[in-house]
C-alpha cells in the first residue's frame, strides 16, 4: 500500500510546462496524426477524419460511475467523462451510441475543465478519461485549466489501445493511471472485426509506454489505485481475441506484477450478429480456461 502521491499534473504545472505540450500536441492537429489511423486531415479547420471530431472534443456524458473495476470506483465512484466517437470501429462495440453514433455535444476547454472540477466535488476518486485517444490535444487544454483551478485527483486513461507512441510521450508526467484494452493477439482478426491495420503491434509497444511511465498499479491504504496500469481483456467467443498470446505478452514483456480485468461480459451488440464467430455469447469453460492461462502465465492480479 502507498501514500496518496501528488497527481503527476500538479507537478507538471508547477514547472510551467503545459503550454509546450499543450502546442505540441495541437500541432498534430492540423495533419492530423493523433492516432495510429494518420487521417492526415486538417482538424482545425474543421476538416474531419475516421473519427468524425474536429477541433473541439465533444462528450457524450459524464459522472461517478460505480461499476468500473474497484480500484477505481470504491465507494465514491469513478469521475468518468465519455468522450464521443472512437478510433476503433469494433462491429462488436457495446457503447456503440457513443462510438460509432456520435451522440454527445461540444466542448471546449473551460468547459470540460470545468466538468473534472465538479467531479472532484462530486468526490469521486479520479478523472476516468473513456475513449481519449482521438482526443489528447484537447485533454490536455482541459488538464491545464482545471490544474490551474484545483483539480487534485488522479488522471485514468481509459483506452481501447490503439494509441500513438508519440502522442502518449506527451502525456508523460500528466497521467497516473494508464487502463488500455489489449483486445486482440492476431491483426487479421483486429482488422477484420476493428477494421484497423496491425493492432498488436501498435497496442504492444503503446502498453510498454505506458508501464514505462507510471509502473505496476500501486493501491492507497484504502485499495485506491493512485499510479499505474491496470489492463482489460475481454474474452471474445471461440478464442478470437487471442487470450494466450495476450496474456503471454503481458507476463514476459510488461510484469507479472500487473493487474489484468479479464472480462466476461461479451455479448453480440452493434453489428456482431452479421458475424457467425460472434453471434452468441461465450461459454462459461471459455472463460476459466482464459483465468487458468493467467495463473500459468503467473499472472496472480
Amino acid at each position: 500500500m502507498h501514500e496518496n502521491p501528488t497527481p503527476s499534473y500538479v507537478n507538471l504545472l508547477k514547472q510551467d510546462k503545459f503550454e509546450k505540450r499543450i502546442k505540441l500536441a495541437n500541432d498534430h492537429l492540423h495533419s492530423c496524426d493523433v492516432c495510429p489511423l494518420q487521417c492526415g486531415v486538417d482538424r482545425l479547420s474543421g476538416e474531419l477524419g475516421i473519427c468524425k471530431t474536429g477541433k473541439s472534443a465533444q462528450i457524450s456524458s459524464y459522472g461517478p460511475h460505480p461499476g468500473e473495476e474497484r480500484p477505481l470506483s470504491g465507494w465514491r465512484g469513478s469521475g468518468t467523462i465519455f468522450f464521443s466517437r472512437c478510433n476503433l470501429r469494433c462491429v462488436y462495440c457495446q457503447n456503440a451510441d457513443i462510438s460509432q453514433m456520435g451522440s454527445g455535444r461540444e466542448v471546449d476547454a473551460e468547459t470540460l475543465g470545468s466538468i473534472m472540477l465538479e467531479l472532484q466535488k462530486m468526490g469521486c476518486h479520479n478523472i476516468n478519461l473513456v475513449s481519449p485517444s482521438h482526443v489528447i490535444p484537447q485533454i490536455l487544454a482541459a488538464v491545464k485549466v482545471a490544474g490551474e483551478n484545483g483539480l487534485q485527483i488522479p488522471l485514468v486513461y481509459n483506452t481501447g489501445g490503439y494509441d500513438s507512441l508519440e502522442m502518449l510521450k506527451l502525456l508523460d508526467g500528466v497521467v497516473d493511471i494508464f487502463m488500455p484494452d489489449i483486445k486482440y493477439g492476431n491483426k487479421g482478426i483486429a482488422r477484420k472485426y476493428s477494421l484497423v491495420q496491425d493492432y498488436p503491434e501498435i497496442n504492444q509497444k503503446a502498453v510498454l509506454e505506458m508501464h514505462r511511465q507510471v509502473g505496476d498499479l500501486q493501491l492507497d491504504q484504502r485499495g485506491i489505485a493512485q499510479r499505474g496500469l491496470l489492463i482489460r481483456h475481454l474474452v471474445l467467443p471461440n478464442d478470437l481475441a487471442s487470450s494466450a498470446v495476450v496474456l503471454r505478452f503481458i507476463a514476459e514483456k510488461i510484469s507479472k506484477n500487473t493487474y489484468v480485468n479479464i472480462m466476461d461480459q461479451y455479448h453480440p451488440a452493434y453489428r456482431a450478429r452479421e458475424f457467425p464467430d460472434l453471434n452468441r455469447r461465450i461459454m462459461p469453460e471459455e472463460y476459466h480456461q482464459v483465468l487458468e492461462m493467467a495463473k500459468d502465465f503467473g499472472l496472480k492480479r
